[in-house]
Parts: C-alpha cells; sequence; structure tokens
C-alpha cells in the first residue's frame, strides 16, 4: 500500500495536497490503496476527522474512489485524461471519418440570423436582471416539446449538451454516487462522470436504445441517475423504438427516485419520432441541443423536466455564468423560426450514406451499427489493429476505446465525411483490415 511514498499533512487540504500532487507526478499509481482514515490520522497525528475530510476533497475532485470496506483508491483512470486524447493522428492524404462532426454543407449559413440577433440587441439589449432565458426562445421551446408528447415543465437554456448534463447531475447527485450510462456509449460523458466524483455503471445497447434487463440490473445495483440517448445515439446510432420505450418506462417505474436525463442528440437530423422517458420517475430532464442541426459552435441546448430539476439548474447557473447569451439565443430561433435547416433533407442525406456504407459492409459478411444519425459502429476483433490497418489503407476511423466501458471493442465510422460512392471503397478497406487474414498468419 503507497510503496515507498509517505503522505504528509497536518491539515485536511495539506493530506489532500499530498495525495493529488504524488497522483500528477505519477508517485501514486491509479488503482493504489490508500491507508485506512484511522491508520493514516494516527500516523500523521491528526484526528480521524481531519483525514475524512481530505479524503472527501479527493473524491469530490475525482482523484480518488472509495468502495466501502474495500476501501480508498486513486482511480483507475485519473479524471483529467479525457477521452479524446484516445485518437489518431490523420497523416496528409487519408481521409478522416472519425470526428463524430456534422457535415459542414448541410449546416445553415449563420450571417444572417446574427444579424438579426445584434440588430434585436441594438433596439433592445439585455441587461443584469433579466430573464435568463429568451421569452420567444421559450415559448418554441414548449411547444416543440409538447408536440413530443413531453409533460408540461419548465425551460433552462444551457451550454450546450454536456453543459447540460453535468448541470443535472449535480443537481441531484453526491460523489461517489453511482449513474447508469449507455456503453458503448458518448465518450465525453464517460469522461463527465468521474470526474464528477460519481461513478459510471454500464448499460448494453442494441439498435433500440438500451436493454431493459441491463438497465434494471444496474438500478437495482445503486444507480442513482440514468442517461439515455433517445436518437441517433453515439457512437451506435441506436434509436428507442415505441415498444423499448415502453419496457425502459416499466423499468423506470419501479425506480421513482431514480434521475432520469435524456439526451436527445438527434435533433433536427433525424426522421426518426421521439419516444421519450419523461414522467416516469419524479426527478427527469430532457437535453435538446441545436449543435448538430446548426453547428457545434453555437454552444446552445434547451432543456425541460420537473420543477425542481429545472429550477436547481437555473438557480446554480444564476451563481456561475448566470444565462446564456441572449445574442445567441436570438440566433437559434431566428435559424429555428426561419426554416433555415430542412430536416427531412438533413435526415435523408446522413440517412442515404449511412445505410449504403451498412448495406456494402453487409454484402462483405461484416455487420454493423447505425439506425439514426451520423454514425456506424462496427464490432471489430481487433480494435487497436483495425484502426491501424484502415489507416494504412487511407481512412482514419475513431477508436473504439473512446466509447467503451466494459463492451467488446469496435471502431466508429462518421459518414457525414463521405461522399455516397465512396460507401463501397470503404466496405472493402474495413473488408479487409477486420477480416480472417487480417489477424495474422500463424506459423507452427
Amino acid at each position: 500500500m503507497l510503496g515507498e511514498y509517505r503522505i504528509e499533512g497536518r491539515r485536511a487540504a495539506e493530506i489532500s495536497a499530498s495525495v493529488e500532487g504524488a497522483v500528477g507526478a505519477g508517485r501514486l499509481a491509479p488503482g493504489e490503496l490508500l491507508p485506512p482514515m484511522r491508520e493514516l490520522a494516527v500516523e500523521l497525528g491528526v484526528n480521524p476527522n481531519t483525514v475524512a475530510a481530505a479524503y472527501r476533497t479527493l473524491r469530490e475532485r475525482g482523484v480518488i474512489e472509495t468502495a466501502g470496506r474495500r476501501g480508498s483508491r486513486v482511480r483507475p483512470r485519473p479524471a483529467s485524461t479525457p477521452r479524446d486524447l484516445i485518437q489518431v493522428e490523420v497523416p496528409e492524404g487519408v481521409r478522416d471519418v472519425s470526428t463524430g462532426s456534422p457535415d459542414p454543407a448541410l449546416l445553415p449559413p449563420l450571417g444572417e440570423a446574427l444579424a438579426a440577433a445584434a440588430a434585436r440587441a441594438l433596439r433592445s439589449p439585455v441587461l443584469y436582471g433579466e430573464d435568463p432565458v429568451d421569452t420567444e426562445l421559450e415559448r418554441a421551446a414548449r411547444a416543440a416539446f409538447a408536440a413530443d408528447g413531453l409533460p408540461d415543465g419548465p425551460i433552462a437554456v444551457t451550454s450546450g449538451a454536456l453543459d447540460a448534463i453535468e448541470r443535472l447531475l449535480a443537481a441531484h447527485l453526491r460523489p461517489g454516487d453511482a449513474v447508469a450510462v449507455e456503453d458503448p456509449g458518448w465518450g465525453s460523458l464517460l469522461d463527465l462522470v468521474p470526474a464528477l466524483g460519481l461513478r459510471p455503471v454500464p448499460v448494453a445497447v442494441d439498435d433500440d436504445g438500451p436493454l431493459p434487463g441491463e438497465t434494471d440490473r444496474a438500478l437495482r445495483q445503486g444507480a442513482r441517475a440514468l442517461v439515455v440517448t433517445d436518437r441517433a445515439q453515439n457512437p451506435t446510432g441506436a434509436a428507442v423504438s415505441e415498444a423499448r420505450a415502453r419496457e425502459l418506462r416499466s423499468v423506470l417505474a419501479a425506480h421513482p427516485d431514480v434521475l432520469l436525463v435524456e439526451d436527445d442528440h438527434g435533433h433536427g437530423i433525424v426522421d426518426l419520432p421521439l419516444f421519450p422517458l419523461a414522467g416516469a420517475t419524479r426527478h427527469w430532464a430532457l437535453v435538446r441541443s441545436f449543435a448538430k442541426a446548426y453547428g457545434p459552435d453555437l454552444r446552445i441546448a434547451v432543456l425541460t423536466g420537473d420543477a425542481v430539476t429545472v429550477d436547481r439548474v437555473r438557480g446554480r447557473q444564476r451563481l456561475g455564468p448566470g444565462w446564456v447569451s441572449h445574442l445567441l439565443q436570438d440566433a437559434v430561433l431566428h435559424l429555428w423560426r426561419s426554416g433555415a435547416v430542412d430536416e427531412a433533407a438533413v435526415a435523408a442525406s446522413y440517412g442515404r450514406r449511412r445505410e449504403a456504407l451498412i448495406t456494402a459492409l453487409r454484402e462483405r459478411g461484416i455487420a454493423a451499427h447505425g439506425r439514426s444519425g451520423m454514425n456506424v459502429w462496427l464490432p471489430v476483433p481487433d480494435e487497436t489493429g483495425a484502426v491501424a490497418r484502415l489507416l494504412q489503407s487511407g481512412w482514419a476511423v475513431a477508436p473504439g476505446a473512446r466509447f467503451r466501458l466494459s463492451s467488446p471493442p469496435g471502431v466508429r465510422l462518421t459518414v457525414s465525411a463521405m461522399a455516397l460512392e465512396e460507401a463501397e471503397a470503404v466496405a472493402d478497406a474495413v473488408a479487409s483490415a477486420t477480416g480472417p487474414g487480417s489477424l495474422g498468419r500463424r506459423y507452427d
């Protein structure tokens, strides 16, 4: 336990700094077991409450995790190591289908919308003390949520979906709590959960969303929150079907105190209907980002939920940034009202490319997933080898390790960077990189 490193300090802040500094310098390795609190208190000559406070700070910062009688350990994967670093360098001449970004050709021009927002600000500038949510944007969001069958609830605006999810989890959970997350799932969320001092519990998914049995298992094991992607799940393209929504609502009904967070990742880019789970628990929220339809740099998401949850989010937001720029809110509203994005055409464009790739792969005996959105998930036996061989073939794909906790290996391909006629070439490269011959020859 700790080897040769000795924790130092007399105050809680000093003790936590000693541990955190050692972790950052590599002197305490991931998974290393820390001394029991009473034992360390005796060694340092301090009150056990002082050590307890230090360990609590370390948990809140995501440096350590505590598992009851099994003690406290340095996190196996420190929260400061983002999954975005798990990627490949794309040499010149290699096509990059790894990014997860929308097709720029399908994004609307922003000049007119930003000019209209600036003109409105000139006529009626937003000053301190005003409502953080634009009245007209709130009205439009309420109408859209109601049309999708969501319960009536207040509206909040955040700086994108991840900002919303972070605020929602912080509104109800404490460090050490468990969160049920999709596996494979959104890499940024899988980073965020431990960074908040929370424990991710993997839930397997298929093309229709989280598996009900897996979801029930995670909640019975004590997960206090569940995050579900309704459409265009990243990275698998899963979309919650009507039948799956009924099953998941039935599971959630047995766990009414769980915080339900829905991420409508496919808003504006899919043609599948939304089958929300909202209202199946006491505390719930649905987040709708405009990033994929209008452009990631707008950094705008609207959310609705039960009154207590949204009030907590807005209250904490007031103590930080205060509000999301009304200039950006007005620009999004202008794009929305003017029909700047033909959602059906965008969904059809991504759908044609996605289906062309999946079909070409199927013809070569390769199963892939991509029910909706802009990504295709491809299970592979050797993830590292597949990524390397595809790179040699001229295609950069995203390593599945960015999106996995305990699910089998895979790679993600983003079709927004592909032309429709390239599907056959990509499928040929994948077949060559993942087929029987790709695993190497054996010599006895």
